[in-house]
């Protein structure tokens, strides 16, 4: 028989979220639906006004309220969307809010360069005639920065009436992935015919089972490979778009128009690459273990997620993984437990895969909202870790939107991955010290290295990937199928050392990437990862400054520069040092992994 994802109406509602805190029926939504349409002209009514302190505060306060109120009617759209892809009721709602505020924000695109033509001695004199603009001070300095690449009024309303055109390639990549494509039939470890789909496709890349996962690799990548000229079509319209708006708006690159919106150096980005060129070596002594403990004369990629050790194919239910994160992230206080608790009380979380739920996880709310989790829970160690990964975000974003007004409530992207990635080393190192069976403590030690592996090293080599193809763009190259499936699987034989066989076909896995779309979103990962191992290992040696630190660092939000946020914590992510402890702090996972498997 053919096992397929459960519908959505056959989970159970115990593992679905409750979007009834943002609308209790579509009438509500459709009645905020309809004030955002008929409401987005009297943005117009500030044209040509935003030259004195009574009129800029009043198009705040207007616009604070309105975007309140259109975060939630486009989030509930999506979200919506996002339990059934394939669902053309709820693609349908999400067209209609998308087409809206794309409308809206043709009508908006005057306010950055009008208050442009103000100057600094201006929003001075403003914030001294009127104290409530003092609050804005941060966010006027930040406009400010942006005077050298701001476009004509009438460039910027025809960049702001394309944003659906423009987003088409991100759009057709991911409708392809969740919903277009059929990968067809493996048959599972006992012998069952399942349906491979992007979303499973991770359960049997991690069987125990050598064929089973030698059988979903190819049968994956065979349809990625038929599709490679469509995705290379979408990808490389993205780029091109990246970069003639780059230039355009005077910036030498697309990386450094992504970077500028944080205030991130480009030696950030440099740093981390050619730490990790350096570090290389690393990954020999990485897939060399891999062999040893797997008893293989040749590992292939198939089996570089294969379970180390048998205890790593543990199952879990979600009622003990909620048990597990909660305990070990216990050592954050009672404070933030007793918030998390939220989390599950209130039914943030959708849990379960069903056909046609959008692949992976997230953690996405707005301000008058809470945080949502999209999983796709399929009871193994690294859902444990994704529920806790997630729940960082979501505290991230809870603490953010409590202790900021609106306009500094969304902290940036850089600093996005941190408090994730915190709980998954916190997650990791408490079951490591609560059990004495050598067996477990190998298996979290391996899920530990492939966080660390997936995270930094594989982070980075999509970073330089997404830099080379942007530059290579940039000079003239085209960048059809073949040429980005050369340069991708170039980069993965550098990245994975001498131990193991790159097999060709992993020349496609870029298709598969949907971060690709993201703009230079994916060194993120390696960066979060770097400052959260620092935070993490002091706050589990019981360093309290370091605790309080980084629960004020939660607090944050968008109020700072992302850099200096993370200075709060004591972390300084321009030092290529904090990288490169990152990378000692997976050898030594390495070490200690060898040391415990070898004393057995």
């Amino acid at each position: 028989m053919i096992i397929k994802d459960k519908t959505r109406d056959e989970v159970e509602e115990k593992y679905k979220w409750d979007l009834s805190k943002i609308y209790i029926s579509e009438d509500e939504w459709l009645k905020d639906f309809e004030y955002v349409k008929a409401n987005g002209d009297k943005y117009l009514e500030f044209k040509g006004r935003l030259n004195n302190a009574d009129s800029i505060y009043e198009f705040l306060k207007f616009d604070e309220e309105f975007s309140k109120k259109s975060d939630a009617v486009y989030m509930y759209a999506a979200l919506k969307f996002d339990e059934d892809t394939s669902n053309s009721k709820y693609q349908e709602l999400k067209g209609k809010i998308e087409k809206v505020l794309t409308e809206i924000s043709t009508k908006t695109a005057f306010v950055i360069p009008e208050l442009l033509k103000l100057s600094k001695e201006d929003f001075d004199r403003f914030m001294n005639e009127k104290s409530e603009l003092k609050m804005y001070e941060y966010e006027f300095r930040n406009i400010l920065r942006t005077k050298d690449h701001i476009l004509s009024d009438s460039e910027e309303e025809l960049l702001s009436s394309l944003g659906k055109s423009l987003n088409n390639p991100e759009d057709t990549a991911s409708y392809l992935r969740n919903s277009d494509m059929k990968f067809g039939v493996i048959k599972d470890g006992d012998g069952n015919e399942v349906e491979l789909s992007n979303i499973n496709f991770s359960k049997y890349i991690m069987d125990n089972n050598r064929e089973v996962r030698k059988s979903a690799f190819y049968t994956l990548y065979k349809e990625y490979e038929n599709l490679q000229n469509t995705f290379a079509s979408s990808y490389s319209g993205k780029v091109n778009t990246d970069n003639v708006i780059a230039l355009r708006r005077g910036y030498k690159d697309a990386r450094e128009a992504a970077l500028f919106d944080s205030n991130i150096d480009g030696r950030v980005y440099d740093n981390l690459i050619d730490v990790l060129h350096h570090n290389l070596n690393i990954m020999d002594d990485y897939y060399a273990l891999k062999k040893e403990v797997m008893g293989l004369d040749e590992l292939h990629i198939y089996d570089i997620y294969g379970a180390l050790v048998p205890d790593s194919s543990k199952s879990y239910t979600f009622e003990e993984a909620k048990n597990i994160v909660m305990d070990a992230l216990s050592i954050l206080g009672d404070n933030y437990i007793n918030d998390l608790k939220k989390a599950f009380d209130e039914k943030w979380i959708d849990v379960m895969p069903s056909r046609g739920k959008k692949g992976g996880a997230y953690s996405w709310g707005c301000y008058t909202s809470c945080p949502y989790l999209l999983l796709n829970f399929n009871g193994k160690f690294d859902d444990v870790s994704t529920l806790a990964h997630e729940l960082g975000h979501s505290m991230h974003s809870y603490y953010s939107n409590k202790n900021n007004p609106y306009i500094y409530h969304q902290y940036k992207i850089f600093v996005a991955e941190v408090a994730s990635q915190v709980n998954e080393l916190i997650l990791a190192r408490y079951l490591i010290n609560h059990t004495d069976d050598k067996n477990e403590k190998l298996a979290i030690l391996d899920s530990l290295m492939e966080l660390f592996k997936g995270s930094i090293v594989r982070q980075t080599m999509f970073a330089e990937f997404e830099d080379l193809m942007h530059r290579k763009e940039q000079d003239g190259y085209v960048l059809t199928s073949e040429f980005i499936s050369d340069n991708y699987y170039e980069l993965y034989k550098k990245y994975s050392g001498n131990n193991m066989i790159s097999d060709k076909e992993i020349r496609y896995e870029w298709e598969k990437i949907p971060h690709f779309y993201y703009n230079f979103y994916v060194y993120q990962y390696a960066t979060g990862l770097a400052a959260a191992s620092y935070i993490a290992t002091k706050i589990m040696s019981g360093d309290k400054e370091m605790l309080n630190n980084y629960l004020k660092f939660l607090t944050l939000g968008g109020s700072m520069d992302p850099i200096d946020e993370l200075k709060v914590s004591g972390v300084d992510m321009n030092n290529p040092d904090v990288i490169q402890s990152a990378m000692d702090m997976f050898k030594d996972l390495i070490d200690e992994f060898k040391e415990i498997y070898r004393s057995r």
